[in-house]
């Protein structure tokens, strides 16, 4: 008996069932599209900032030292000590190696030119091509953690060019005070030689390097007499959004509880990765790049919010969507309903009809809505992080229990008029 009353209503009523099914359905798929993007768009807005800098640096432990002691920096900062180029493939070995996107190495110094002027000159990796100590290999290097430079004229230098290795770049402002081209030869002279090499592209930055040299580090320890020897690391990394325990651990790991020392060194927070990157670089100290960190985790937050509250908001929508069109079903069947109290159903057997009925045409909705969510979520992750969105299993009964929720919020007044709905008034009114 029960099934043949659900099945007439769904029969009968079919038109206001489909809507109710396809107002859960917007609701479900919504709420599963921004959940699934939620939790997988902290990598990708990771990613995309990681087109803009790095967000750790590495020096050498003395040279920081007296940095910080005499508060110099810029071009006079003190280069007293060095890192060694050929640890660098270590950073690829610690606990969080695949978080770590790209690195470079900066070795600066001051060359002479022709006509007697200084000017800076970096040396760094250029796609560089490294063998790491786990038997795979990469390509690092500045030309992808500058991608916003504006390449005037040439192009990058490209390390696996023959002759790459005598090439430079120099910034827009200082080709155009001494009047170079690209294909133009210059003379540098170091401190223990001199080389004439190639402008191979001409770049602007925007900021003081366009008024510096970026060359293949290989020249600049040549130039220098150098060998192995580094100033910096940059270094870019995906990493999770400061909290209590990162700030604690950034400040002193070694006043951790072990219990908590174990989640902050096994959680991808910048602090924990400086400190992993500090135990295999040997006399190094390694920081965040404030901004660029502080940055990535506001951002970060702020998607997430934005995310929820479109879940939020798309589930009342749902909810008052439901509650209307429950509510007209119930007015359309109030002589039923009334009849069926005349003859002695109780109001619980009654309401149980109606919850069942709404639940089941809910469950298609859902099902309905959740395909749909999944298509959303991957047109906003093509759309706007240009890749798919991974579901995340978890998102199932999340759904499932909100949209269950929602549901029977939406269908509280129905059940209220059902309860206070009287046999008498109904049937007399019908006649």
């Amino acid at each position: 008996m029960l099934f043949r009353m659900i099945r007439g209503v769904l029969f009968h009523q079919r038109g206001k069932m489909l809507l109710i099914a396809f107002t859960i359905a917007l609701g479900a798929s919504l709420a599963t599209a921004m959940l699934n993007v939620m939790w997988d768009v902290g990598d990708k807005v990771n990613k995309e900032l990681k087109n803009y800098g790095a967000n750790i640096t590495v020096k050498p432990k003395d040279s920081s030292l007296l940095s910080d002691i005499y508060d110099v920096g810029g071009e006079e900062e003190l280069n007293t000590a060095y890192l060694r180029e050929d640890e660098l493939g270590k950073l690829k070995t610690i606990f969080w190696a695949f978080n770590i996107v790209d690195f470079t190495p900066f070795l600066d110094a001051r060359v002479t030119l022709p006509d007697n002027s200084t000017v800076k000159i970096n040396g760094t990796w250029f796609g560089h091509h490294l063998d790491l100590p786990t038997g795979e290999s990469l390509d690092a290097g500045i030309t992808g953690m500058r991608s916003w430079w504006d390449i005037v004229d040439g192009k990058w230098l490209d390390e696996k060019e023959e002759g790459a290795e005598r090439e430079v770049m120099a910034g827009t402002l200082l080709a155009q005070s001494m009047g170079w081209q690209v294909g133009d030869t210059v003379l540098l002279s170091g401190s223990h030689g001199t080389r004439e090499v190639t402008i191979a592209g001409i770049f602007d930055a925007g900021g003081d390097e366009d008024e510096q040299l970026y060359a293949p580090l290989d020249l600049v320890q040549e130039l220098t007499d150098r060998e192995n020897k580094v100033s910096s690391i940059e270094v870019s990394a995906l990493t999770t959004p400061d909290n209590e325990l990162a700030r604690r651990a950034a400040r002193n790991p070694a006043a951790l509880s072990s219990r908590d020392y174990e989640t902050w060194y096994c959680t991808a927070y910048v602090s924990a990765i400086c400190y992993q990157i500090q135990e295999v670089i040997t006399g190094s100290v390694a920081s965040a790049v404030r901004q660029v960190a502080e940055s990535e985790g506001n951002i970060l937050d702020k998607t997430q919010l934005l995310m929820v509250l479109i879940t939020i908001l798309s589930l009342i929508g749902s909810a008052l969507g439901i509650s209307n069109l429950v509510t007209a079903s119930i007015m359309e069947r109030s002589q039923e309903i009334g009849l069926l109290k005349a003859i002695g159903a109780r109001d619980y057997s009654i309401t149980g009809v109606v919850m069942a009925q709404i639940l089941i045409t809910a469950l298609a909705g859902f099902a309905v809505g959740y395909i749909m969510g999944f298509g959303f979520a991957q047109l906003i992750g093509h759309s706007v992080f240009g890749s798919a969105i991974e579901m995340k299993a978890r998102v199932v009964p999340i759904v499932a229990g909100l949209i269950a929720l929602v549901t029977l919020a939406g269908s509280l007044p129905a059940i209220r008029m059902v309860l206070r709905l009287r046999p008498a008034e109904v049937l007399h009114g019908g006649r």
